[in-house]
């Protein structure tokens, strides 16, 4: 019986026209980082001052002129760590641009079908999608899964926030409020209260409780930028400015944010991500670089991702930490992931299958780290082997 189930599957999924996806082995090349000195002098110029957020101008907090303390070891370093991963790709359907991903609760993917204006969601058993329409206008650029088990999506075609319930696709809109039209809404994450926060790239952050169903939104110090936002264990919450080259932490009782500048200047933070002590892990586009803030002592590291070839410069668009405290990244330049191990400091790279992929966002859960495979119309997942 156990021979006969997985036949049957495969001769009902190649009689329905969806063959299932095929697994896509990818060797791991090993590379040694380059660490990046902190130059001697990273404060901004006049012109560059942080402006007012909410009721008066907030500080800049500068990187520590200590030399940075080794990282110390995870806590989930006595568990045993995998080694080696193994690639699949989900094709979806064509001109979908998936641009984020989040893993469902009922163990299938979420994922933003940007230029449909629609949610997708994919069958991980069958390859089978589906999508859900968000509404006229709709653009949709992050999903987040909610601790409410629905899919949670920041739309900047229709500048709002919105719920999709998983058990009927019903959609909920949360628009912003008029002062913020066009806000070009980025990415969220849910604090340990259940309230959503979000970044829009025209220089906007805000958030949402759902218990309330109104949405606040501010002026980002500098303007224009927000991109990536995460929540490290003790609730603080920090978002990446992409053009504005630095992290900024929010303070959730006066919703004002400070500005904390990165070692490398015009560096490019886009995407950001907290692991299991607090550490800041920083997607670092313009440098191709991984940078990591540590609160603790306010100060910073930063590691030059591994040049795939002499033509291919590195570019670090997203970043995601797994359960093991190991650090992901997706590398436009050489079309690839990258795996970085805090604790030997160095990387591994797995070269996509498809060409031209542009991974643009990663998420996982347990032994999986999925991705958007924008330029190719495909989700992947790596899936530990070990």
């Amino acid at each position: 019986m156990q021979k006969i189930f997985p036949f049957l599957v495969f001769v009902l999924m190649v009689a329905c026209g969806n063959p299932l996806p095929t697994p896509t082995i990818v060797p791991t090349r090993a590379a040694q980082p380059t660490l990046v000195p902190e130059p001697t002098n990273t404060r901004p110029t006049q012109n560059n001052a942080p402006t007012n957020v909410a009721s008066s101008a907030q500080p800049t907090i500068m990187p520590a002129t200590l030399p940075p303390p080794a990282v110390p070891t995870a806590v989930s370093d006595a568990l045993p760590i995998p080694s080696k991963y193994e690639l699949q790709e989900f094709a979806v359907p064509s001109g979908s641009h998936p641009h984020d991903v989040a893993p469902a609760a009922d163990g299938g993917i979420w994922y933003t079908a940007q230029n449909q204006g629609a949610l997708g969601y994919l069958n991980v058993q069958t390859g089978a999608t589906r999508h859900i329409p968000l509404g006229r206008g709709s653009a949709p650029h992050g999903v987040i899964l909610g601790p409410d088990n629905a899919a949670w999506i920041t739309d900047g075609g229709l500048n709002a926030i919105v719920r999709v319930d998983p058990s009927n696709d019903n959609v909920e809109i949360f628009p912003l409020p008029d002062t913020q039209r066009g806000a070009n809404l980025n990415t969220a994450v849910f604090d340990q209260n259940g309230v959503l926060w979000f970044t829009g790239q025209r220089g906007v952050y805000g958030k949402l409780d759902p218990k309330v169903g109104q949405v606040e939104a501010w002026d980002a110090p500098r303007g224009a930028g927000p991109y990536g936002i995460t929540v490290t264990p003790n609730g603080d919450i920090y978002y990446a400015s992409l053009a504005g080259s630095h992290i900024a932490r929010i303070n959730p009782q006066t919703n004002e944010a400070t500005v904390i500048e990165p070692p490398t200047a015009r560096q490019g933070a886009r995407r950001v991500w907290s692991d299991s002590q607090g550490r800041v892990w920083v997607s670092e586009w313009n440098a191709g670089q991984v940078g990591m803030y540590d609160p603790a002592n306010n100060s910073w590291k930063e590691w030059k991702l591994p040049a795939v070839s002499a033509s291919a410069s590195p570019q670090a668009y997203a970043v995601y930490v797994d359960e093991n405290d190991k650090v992901w990244l997706s590398d436009f330049g050489g079309n690839a992931l990258v795996r970085f191990d805090p604790l030997t400091e160095k990387f591994d790279v797995y070269d996509l299958p498809s060409a031209g992929a542009a991974v643009r966002q990663i998420l996982g859960r347990a032994g999986e780290v999925w991705g958007a495979e924008s330029g190719a119309d495909k989700i992947i997942v790596a899936r530990a082997q070990e």
